[in-house]
């Protein structure tokens, strides 16, 4: 049996003329003779609106009943593509995560899916039927719904790919595919024809918004191929594939960088073993992510010098946090919420010599500082000054020749 599966994300299903454009998308594919499994999103801004209304009733939302409603968009979708496809003449039928059933585990809001009941789906596509399935949600062992998490549509139809052994899995957006980076910084930004999955990761770690990075680590860790592609264009898009199958020729793919990010600088802190963990201890216990980490110890050996970096949205509770630590000593704590964040990603700097010289010397010809370095196999990442992050990605958009 060839089995391909279609993902749709929430703005192309937006609207009931979109809705129409993606069942002309899955009847080309039966026309190919493919057996053609859907996953979609909710409709553009629906789960938002059912979130909303979570609040409005309590600030102490029960997290199983919140997963419950917010759920119920993607309902919404699947009927009315399974309904379309009936009008034009096709054996179709919306299935919820409980009736197939797709099984999960974790917390909830922040699922995973281990298990997916193959056996009412596959009778279905026997009988060339046309199986819509909703994304984003499965059930738990009480039997009680659960979802994935922001974007689990995505790992929705990854693990289908997976567990039915499909040929090929797309998922449809609003985008034509990948880029060297995001167009509207630099609008001669290319398209990525193939991305391995570890450079997709990492672009997706470091503000790249295409896809979310728990469905590419799914999609890695089971060899799940993933094409991206545009639901409103009929054009080629992105493979995100294995590392073996992409073409070493750019030593560094693409130029990510985020927007929200502050950094934090204890001064003075009293060195003695044990006070980095007593500091990101707090951090750790209230989901506080620590990215860029950067240790200055003083010429006497006595005191250090900690920065680090976080989200926006958590340097309140940071700051808050490392005051009432009694487990450290500094002498003076300094934020700055004006910074960004660039990184290359590459597999070919891995094997190629002059990445990181060639990086800091197109920054410094440029007059731009950097403040924080972060490595690993296959990206650098530097902290700047976000007024100068325009600059820092074109420069180094130009100086790998991503442009071309």
């Amino acid at each position: 049996m060839k089995i391909v599966v279609l993902k749709f994300g929430g703005t192309s299903v937006g609207s009931i003329d979109r809705i129409k454009k993606v069942t002309k998308i899955i009847i080309s594919y039966l026309k190919k003779k493919y057996k053609v499994i859907v996953v979609s999103s909710a409709i553009s801004g629906e789960t938002n609106r059912l979130a909303k209304l979570t609040k409005q009733i309590s600030n102490n939302f029960p997290s199983s009943e919140y997963d419950s409603i917010v759920s119920t968009g993607e309902q919404i979708s699947c009927a009315l593509i399974a309904g379309r496809l009936n009008h034009l003449g096709y054996l179709s039928r919306s299935w919820l995560g409980w009736q197939i059933p797709i099984f999960t585990t974790g917390n909830y809001s922040n699922s995973r899916i281990y298990s997916i009941n193959k056996k009412k789906i596959l009778q279905f596509l026997k009988q060339g039927g046309v199986p819509i399935i909703t994304g984003f949600q499965g059930i738990n062992s009480q039997n009680r719904i659960t979802t994935i998490g922001r974007g689990g549509s995505d790992a929705s139809a990854i693990m289908v790919a997976k567990f039915f052994s499909a040929k090929r899995c797309v998922i449809y957006t609003d985008v034509n595919g990948v880029y060297t980076t995001d167009p509207k910084i630099v609008p001669n930004a290319k398209k990525i024809k193939k991305i391995s999955y570890e450079e997709m990761l990492e672009m997706a770690s470091l503000g790249a918004k295409v896809m979310q990075p728990n469905s590419i680590q799914d999609a890695r860790l089971n060899r799940i191929d993933i094409e991206v592609r545009n639901s409103f264009k009929n054009i080629s898009g992105s493979l995100i594939t294995k590392r073996k199958n992409v073409s070493k020729k750019n030593i560094i793919r693409g130029v990510s960088f985020t927007k929200n990010d502050a950094k934090v600088t204890l001064i003075g802190v009293k060195d003695s073993p044990g006070v980095a963990a007593a500091i990101f201890e707090p951090l750790f216990k209230n989901s506080i992510n620590v990215d860029m980490v950067v240790q200055n110890i003083s010429s006497n050996k006595k005191e250090t010098d900690l920065t680090f970096t976080i989200k926006n949205e958590d340097l309140t509770k940071t700051k808050k946090l490392i005051k009432v630590n009694k487990k450290i000593r500094f002498k003076k704590i300094v934020t700055d919420e004006n910074v960004s964040k660039v990184s290359i990603i590459g597999v070919g700097m891995i094997t190629t010599p002059g990445v990181t010289f060639r990086m800091f010397n197109a920054l410094a010809k440029k007059n731009i500082n950097i403040q924080v370095i972060s490595t690993s196999e296959i990206k650098i990442s530097v902290l700047v000054k976000q007024q100068n992050l325009k600059k820092a990605v074109d420069v180094l958009h130009k100086e790998f020749k991503l442009d071309y």
